[in-house]
């Protein structure tokens, strides 16, 4: 009979404990939250990004097709 995933949880969290000591515990695991609230605030700004410059191209389109229109009717 093989152990399940919750034993095999529980006796890790238990040598954890044994090995790091309980002051280590809560110190690690706000370094684990610092680091996941890092991780989500990259990729946020990530599509923030991409999304002023996708903006900034559809602004210079327009801006260009504009010109041609205006060098066309110059030459009419």
């Amino acid at each position: 009979m093989s152990p399940s995933l919750w034993q095999i949880i529980i006796v890790i969290a238990i040598f954890a404990i044994l090995f790091m000591g309980p002051k280590k515990i809560p110190s690690l695991g706000k370094s684990i939250g610092q680091a996941i609230r890092g991780f989500k605030k990259g990729l946020n700004e990530d599509e923030i990004d991409v999304t002023e410059s996708s903006e900034r191209l559809e602004e210079g389109s327009s801006q260009s097709q504009q010109k041609q229109s205006s060098k066309e009717k110059d030459k009419v």
